[in-house]
């Protein structure tokens, strides 16, 4: 006889396999340490697989336990997103959207956006990543995250998600203010200096790799930060350089401490798009967020031409 994985049991799995112990996942879900170990005993046994490696502080996931887990937790996420979806049909303005943004993203488009939506739909709640897609990706698969908008190059996952291209923006080099460089015309006056670069995984840094890659003398970058915060202060109290969005340049909060060096060079504008998995199908209201980013990205490209 098959057999049948239950609910509590899927939950139970992927609670421990989130927080790393039986004890962790014991206070999220609030269920006694011996009935979670009870259901995972049971899931093992049922589908004939060791999931976890029992240490002294925790357990870990064993390759199937891995590959069990992606499913799992999307087959969980799912079922959330399906309750949700039912619930808004039916008139209830309620449920949980998760999204994820570029740093980028989420110092220029989201705060409107979020403003306006959580004022027309109060009950929901709205869950904020940020980072860069490469660090969003498994989230996305497993369906923790209902959509990003971020850079994207072209790469391994053209087949896994879609790409809507909403918008193109502008980077250029910075300092900070009274740096030696300020009057720079050309990249080349600026091999001299440090570099600091967000991580070169991202999508839009690909890019610059690619420009430089084509020179014969490139800056060193000395220093990598994996957040455009940690880049920012870096170049702000210091005489590192960077390549940043251009309209930090202007931001009411930044534009005392950093300097836009104007080089004779044209670098990559960085393309952003709405990305969400193939077979996705979203709920009303997410639907509905998306629209308004959609909407809100078009007035951003209407202001800048």
């Amino acid at each position: 006889m098959t057999f049948q994985v239950k609910f509590h049991q899927l939950r139970a799995f992927v609670e421990v396999a989130k927080q790393g112990s039986i004890r962790g996942a014991s206070r999220v879900l609030s269920l006694s340490q011996p009935a979670l170990t009870k259901s995972i005993k049971e899931l093992e046994e049922g589908i004939s697989a060791q999931l976890f490696v029992r240490r002294s502080k925790g357990v870990t996931l064993t390759e199937c336990g891995e590959s069990f887990y992606q499913h799992a937790s999307l087959i969980l996420e799912e079922l959330r997103n399906a309750q949700d979806d039912i619930r808004q049909r039916q008139g209830q303005q309620a449920g949980q959207i998760n999204i994820g943004m570029g740093a980028s993203i989420a110092r220029m488009l989201m705060p409107a956006v979020i403003t306006r939506f959580h004022q027309q739909h109060p009950q929901v709640k709205v869950r904020i990543m940020e980072g860069q897609l490469v660090s969003m990706i498994n989230e996305l698969r497993q369906g923790e995250l209902d959509f990003t908008i971020n850079t994207y190059y072209q790469g391994p996952y053209d087949h896994e998600f879609t790409f809507e291209k909403l918008f193109e923006k502008p980077f250029a080099i910075f300092c900070r203010e009274g740096h030696p460089a300020t009057g720079a015309k050309s990249i080349n006056e600026l091999l001299k200096y440090s570099w600091t670069m967000p991580t070169p995984r991202g999508s839009y840094y690909k890019q610059l790799e690619e420009m430089f890659s084509h020179r014969e003398q490139i800056p060193h970058i000395g220093v990598v930060c994996e957040t455009f915060s940690s880049s920012i202060s870096l170049i702000a109290q210091s005489d590192f350089l960077s390549i940043l969005p251009q309209e930090l340049g202007c931001d009411p909060l930044l534009a005392h401490r950093l300097v836009m060096i104007p080089v004779k060079e044209p670098l990559p504008k960085a393309t952003y798009y709405l990305i969400q998995r193939r077979d996705s199908r979203q709920t009303p209201l997410t639907a509905s967020l998306i629209t308004q980013f959609r909407r809100h990205a078009r007035q951003v490209i209407s202001q800048s031409n």
